[in-house]
């Protein structure tokens, strides 16, 4: 998950958004209101196939989010049943980060492997039990991930 997420108010300009986009390496932005809750989603795609001066004429009202606590299989799902390339993460507080599929992919690419009984398990963090032999996260090691591998 990416987090502080770079937002935008509804009057930002689009040449503001394109060079925050750009500046950050991102390729969407979320619009929020001055409470901070979210308005739409405003991606390349929207700068491109959109007219509009301001976020408010050409960002993405219909957000598709996700809590906290849902689980990244589910994450994943949306992305690809939806044909989407980021959920916003939001909690009763409102936003708190946007999880993207380079964020999945890297998520599938983190091994853990039990220093105890071999037992790999690929998760962004360790484990808190071993599923096989029940050892402490203390226990687990980072598989390091070779390119191609």
């Amino acid at each position: 998950m990416s987090t502080p997420v770079i937002t935008v108010a509804p009057h930002t300009t689009i040449r503001e958004i394109a060079d925050a986009l750009t500046k950050h390496g991102i390729s969407a932005v979320p619009v929020v209101d001055d409470g901070g809750a979210v308005l739409g989603v405003i991606s390349e795609y929207d700068l491109l196939a959109r007219a509009g001066t301001v976020a408010s004429e050409v960002m993405t009202t219909a957000v598709i989010s996700v809590s906290a606590d849902t689980a990244i299989a589910d994450v994943r799902h949306l992305l690809v049943e939806r044909r989407i390339r980021r959920v916003l993460v939001l909690t009763a507080g409102g936003l708190v980060g946007i999880v993207s599929r380079g964020d999945v992919v890297a998520l599938l690419a983190t091994e853990w492997v039990c220093e105890v009984c071999g037992e790999s398990v690929r998760a962004e963090q360790p484990p808190e039990l071993c599923p096989k032999c029940r050892a402490g996260s203390d226990r687990f090691a980072l598989q390091e991930q070779l390119p191609g591998a």
